[in-house]
């Protein structure tokens, strides 16, 4: 099948090129080849493609500076994936679109499911929320997946890094690193959410996923076993979020349960500290 997968050279879209692409004829497409804030050059690229399926990675991420620029990131969060949603119901193609953690408020204590309400703190999270609705009622061939604290071998464009890569590089130029042990979330390699993409696109099946590794740890957990795989030596404490500059509001928890996945018996998610010391194998 063809698959065109947009944002291919992000952090799960550089992932999911290389998964998917050992089964399918998957076409990654960059800026420069669509951009999906404007409905023609949607149309022109997805005409002259006629992918089956197209995978949106395309995302504004910037969790702060989106309170300082609502309009744009709606316009690439929200607009951007009614125009995919628009198109692909009009081609007759899947759309499979990438959603966030971040539009539960932590509230409920425990992991949520794909039945829970959600209810976003930020304009981010309200800007991908937004994304979801339209992704779902715009096109009747749609997929949503939820997924939370994503990292891989490809640091993520807009951040300049992810978390892994930014601990390392801290550890090396701080004389100690303070990290928060008061949120907690499932980090999640992007090679497993491509893997479980592949699964799920197997199954032909639509609708609303949560796609994050099990178990559950802080900020400061997860940073603990980066130092203790690798042996870093510089000093790491725990701190709380009320320790830094409040910019934006962020759920305190934001865990998934992988309901829906496990309904269909396709859940290959590992344990998030499985999944990362096997990353952490390409930095030792």
């Amino acid at each position: 099948m063809k698959l065109a997968i947009i944002g291919a050279n992000g952090q799960l879209g550089t992932d999911l090129l290389e998964v998917l692409s050992a089964e399918h004829d998957a076409i990654g497409l960059t800026h420069s080849d669509i951009e999906i804030t404007d409905p023609d050059s949607v149309h022109k690229a997805l005409t002259s493609l006629r992918p089956g399926i197209v995978l949106n990675t395309a995302a504004y991420n910037l969790v702060p500076d989106a309170e300082k620029f609502p309009e744009k990131a709606f316009q690439i969060n929200g607009t951007g994936v009614l125009n995919l949603a628009r198109v692909c119901q009009d081609l007759g193609i899947r759309l499979i679109h990438y959603s966030t953690d971040y539009v539960f408020d932590g509230k409920k204590q425990r992991p949520y499911t794909e039945d829970d309400c959600p209810n976003p703190l930020n304009v981010y999270a309200i800007t991908k929320l937004t994304g979801e609705h339209f992704a779902l009622n715009y096109s009747d061939h749609s997929t949503v997946i939820r997924v939370s604290g994503i990292y891989g071998k490809v640091p993520s464009r807009g951040k300049g890094g992810n978390f892994v890569t930014t601990m390392i590089r801290l550890a090396r130029e701080k004389p100690e690193v303070r990290v928060v042990n008061d949120e907690i979330l499932t980090p999640t390699p992007t090679y497993w959410i491509a893997q479980n993409t592949s699964a799920l696109i197997k199954k032909g099946a639509g609708g609303l996923y949560h796609m994050s590794c099990e178990g559950e740890c802080s900020w400061y957990e997860f940073a603990k076993t980066i130092w203790e795989t690798l042996q870093l030596e510089t000093p790491l404490y725990a701190a709380s979020v009320l320790d830094f500059p409040l910019t934006v509001k962020r759920p305190f928890y934001s865990v998934l349960e992988n309901k829906n996945l496990n309904k269909l018996g396709i859940n290959q998610m590992p344990h998030w500290k499985e999944a990362l010391k096997e990353f952490l194998k390409t930095f030792q």
